[in-house]
């Protein structure tokens, strides 16, 4: 038996609208926005007091595919991973995964963020970087003003 994908569409239908109604527009969203667009991980980011907190969610990975490094005050987070399988089989109608990158880059302020201090952890797939504000940028107490 034959496995063949079919994209038949009725003539009567604006073409406009065939890529909404078709097959692949119903499977889950995950695929069509990665084959579209690349794979993008969602990122959390929380400041306080001390400074900034990136939280990127990436599970699979292990800390050693990241990369992660500060240029011109440009933040960049990325990763690649391929999956080499000694699995010959060659039964597959459709293989989508085995490969996994991205990369995601945040301007960040040198006059804000001590740069030298940035740390990362990775733990139950989230990426954590950890961004400290410099002294002079953190928030300070209000002082009282005496009029002379």
């Amino acid at each position: 038996m034959k496995l063949i994908k079919r994209e038949e569409m009725n003539p009567r239908i604006n073409p406009l609208f065939g890529s909404f109604l078709s097959d692949d527009f119903f499977n889950w969203p995950a695929t069509n926005v990665e084959r579209t667009r690349g794979y993008s991980p969602a990122v959390n980011i929380a400041e306080d007091e001390n400074g900034f907190t990136l939280d990127i969610a990436a599970p699979g990975l292990k800390k050693e595919d990241f990369n992660i490094s500060v240029e011109d005050n440009l933040l960049t987070i990325s990763a690649e991973v391929r999956t080499e399988s000694e699995d010959k089989t060659p039964n597959y109608t459709r293989k989508e995964f085995g490969f996994k990158s991205f990369k995601r880059s945040f301007r960040i302020t040198e006059d804000q963020i001590n740069q030298e201090d940035i740390k990362a952890s990775y733990e139950n797939g989230v990426l954590s970087i950890a961004l400290p504000k410099k002294e002079e940028a953190k928030p300070q107490p209000a002082r009282a003003i005496s009029i002379s």
